[in-house]
């Protein structure tokens, strides 16, 4: 009787258990974690917000960029740029291992717990880190000066919802690699690094030719970064693009968890 409502239990909060599995083993690391959260801003405020900020603040004078001082201007895709990659980092490390490198996805699943628990599971932890990776940059962002409004507190939630849309997508194409090899560094290299560079990051999109706008088009960063300076300081932005980057970011989100849910119950069934 008690194991049948043990089974009970597990099917019905398999995912749970799955967070609070991938929590105690991010506390192992808690010092690592904590300390990338606070001296990444930083470093990035110094080298970028301020050194190379203050070169751009003196050639365009008192309207700066978008009309606010460059600190201010860069200060959202930071925090967005800041949640895709902790959310990246928590959903393709976890998934190689439970799929290619311990197998232990392959133990979870001899239980009652289900693959689309796990994949929720995974994905739950990973928005976890990536929260308070989120505040931090937040609060240090605040600290320097470059969050100027009363809404700017709103730009945290549109970096979570940026990581994780593209964590989503990550957990999905993660749980597709049968052979990792290069899986990793081509992801930095060939899609992070690059929409990095042309999601409106360190200039506006529009100033970019038009022949490589479209890829800040189809970016979550540059939804995010865009939604995020019209919460930091006021950038113009009218409504149906507001709900538009709202609705990518959203609808982003939910097909990369459906084809994820798909993927690991697929994968785990062989």
């Amino acid at each position: 009787m008690k194991l049948e409502v043990a089974q009970r239990e597990v099917s019905r909060f398999g995912a749970l258990y799955i967070v609070e599995a991938r929590f105690r083993n991010m506390f192992k690391w808690r010092s690592a974690i904590i300390t990338a959260a606070i001296l990444n801003p930083v470093l990035y405020l110094l080298s970028v917000g301020v050194g190379i900020g203050s070169l751009v603040n003196a050639k365009q004078g008192v309207g700066g960029v978008d009309g606010v001082q460059y600190l201010t201007f860069l200060a959202p895709a930071l925090l967005a740029s800041a949640a895709i990659q902790g959310a990246i980092d928590e959903v393709t490390f976890p998934t190689l291992q439970g799929f290619k490198w311990a197998k232990n996805f392959f133990a979870m699943n001899s239980t009652p717990i289900t693959g689309n628990q796990i994949a929720l599971g995974v994905y739950i932890a990973a928005l976890g880190r990536t929260f308070v990776t989120v505040v931090i940059y937040w609060l240090i962002l605040l600290i320097a000066g470059a969050l100027p409004t009363g809404t700017a507190w709103l730009a945290m939630f549109i970096a979570m919802l940026a990581g994780g849309a593209f964590g989503s997508i990550m957990l999905y194409l993660t749980s597709k690699v049968e052979k990792e090899d290069f899986f990793l560094t081509a992801i930095g290299r060939l899609i992070i690094m690059p929409l990095f560079l042309f999601s409106g990051t360190f200039y506006p999109l529009s100033s970019m030719p038009l022949i490589l706008q479209p890829i800040g088009w189809i970016s979550p960063l540059w939804h995010a970064t865009e939604l995020g300076r019209y919460f930091t300081y006021g950038h113009s932005i009218s409504g149906l693009m507001i709900g538009v980057h709202f609705i990518f970011l959203a609808s982003l989100l939910a097909l990369g968890l459906k084809l994820a849910f798909r993927n690991f119950t697929k994968r785990l069934s062989k």
